[in-house]
């Protein structure tokens, strides 16, 4: 009989639901034992205590994945990992497309090398992707709407909002590699280690996490009038809007400075920083 053993974030609503469906499931298979994540002291101990015969699932959406990468680090390599998407916006699940009707999936290569960003002189790793510009504006908006009501935000209607009312486009120093680029009228410029952000959004529709060569691609979306870029902008969702090459610029690299010339909101696989004027990505 085959045992699990599953984190989740207990203070998810979505997650909660996912663990009953997920136990199910497994109960189908063995034994499951259900553990909060919030409640983990330190990820030493954890894995220590952890039997070896137990298959350990992370159960949760990309914040909870990625709360696990940075809080467990180098002790990710000792076992392997499996994992059950219960969010809102399950990129990394959707990028990886992996068969997880049944149960479970691992995920243990997908985990093993991840790039680094650092904000504020804070540095972490992330699964999807840095956003940065009206994406991180609409992070900033949403979280704003969940702290006033329970209703579900309706991230689209702020992108419209913004990109029409409210949002002001930037000024871009970038360096890729050691190579300077400048943009004048920046919406978004996100580094992207998988294809997907932002509950759907295929930014770098040619980006490869799994690609050996260790480069994140940086998307640059810019362009002076709101409304032409209005139009352009729902094209991201297919990834077609990398067709518009006058307008969205992608470059790869390993290493990527992007500083705006005001401070703009930031999110890290859906996190949310504020009045941020730069950040950097290090894949190495």
């Amino acid at each position: 009989m085959e045992k699990y053993t599953v984190l989740y974030n207990k203070l998810s609503g979505v997650a909660s639901e996912a663990v009953k469906t997920l136990e199910t499931l497994i109960k189908e298979k063995g034994e499951v034992d259900i553990r909060d994540i919030t409640a983990i002291g330190g990820y030493e101990e954890f894995f220590k205590e952890l039997p070896d015969d137990s298959k350990l699932v992370i159960c949760g959406g990309d914040g909870t994945l990625n709360r696990f990468v940075n809080e467990a680090g180098a002790f990710i390599g000792e076992r392997e990992i499996y994992y059950f998407p219960a969010g809102t916006g399950n990129d990394f699940a959707r990028d990886v497309e992996l068969d997880f009707t049944k149960g479970p999936a691992e995920i243990s290569k997908y985990l093993k090398s991840l790039p680094t960003v650092t904000v504020k002189g804070k540095s972490c790793k992330f699964i999807n992707g840095v956003g940065y510009g009206i994406d991180g504006y609409c992070c900033q908006v949403g979280d704003e709407m969940k702290a006033k009501s329970d209703k579900p935000v309706n991230y689209t209607s702020i992108a419209i909002k913004g990109l029409l009312f409210h949002f002001k486009s930037k000024v871009a120093q970038i360096t890729v590699d050691g190579k300077a680029y400048s943009f004048k009228n920046v919406w978004i410029a996100p580094t992207m280690i998988g294809r997907f952000y932002g509950g759907g959004m295929n930014a770098a529709p040619a980006q490869d996490r799994l690609s050996g060569d260790k480069t994140v691609s940086l998307v640059v979306m810019h362009g002076r009038s709101r409304i032409g870029t209005l139009i352009i902008f729902p094209s991201i969702f297919k990834g077609e809007h990398i067709k518009h090459e006058k307008k969205v610029s992608v470059i790869t690299g390993h290493n990527i400075t992007v500083k705006f010339n005001e401070p703009s909101p930031l999110q890290i696989d859906g996190e949310t920083v504020l009045d941020v004027s730069e950040y950097s990505v290090s894949f190495e």
